[in-house]
């Protein structure tokens, strides 16, 4: 098993909005794979929305109701990939630790 600091946030949120956590030494195994892959999604969608935010801003006739909505999506995909980045913080920092 891994010690505590070095579990995997994962992707995703449990009950009540709390974080999900991995604990496990063997980076392929299913939910490690699985993380990855919806970690993969998220970022790819904050991509499109990012590319659909960037054109609908220099549309003058993009309506005040597709803005909401892409501000509101783009809201969630940041949450998404911040969540991405501390999870890969950690195990980037979990890797070096174990290299020195």
């Amino acid at each position: 098993m891994t010690a505590q600091d070095e579990m995997r946030l994962l992707p995703w949120s449990g009950p009540g909005g709390k974080p999900c956590y991995l604990s496990t030494d063997d980076p392929g195994g299913y939910i490690s794979r699985l993380a990855d892959n919806i970690e993969a999604v998220q970022l790819a969608t904050a991509a499109e929305l990012l590319e659909e935010v960037s054109g609908s801003l220099d549309n003058e006739e993009a309506g005040r109701d597709n803005l909401c909505r892409l501000g509101y999506d783009l809201t969630g995909a940041l949450r998404d990939v911040l969540r991405v980045a501390v999870s890969r913080g950690h195990l980037l920092a979990a890797t070096q630790s174990h290299s020195i």
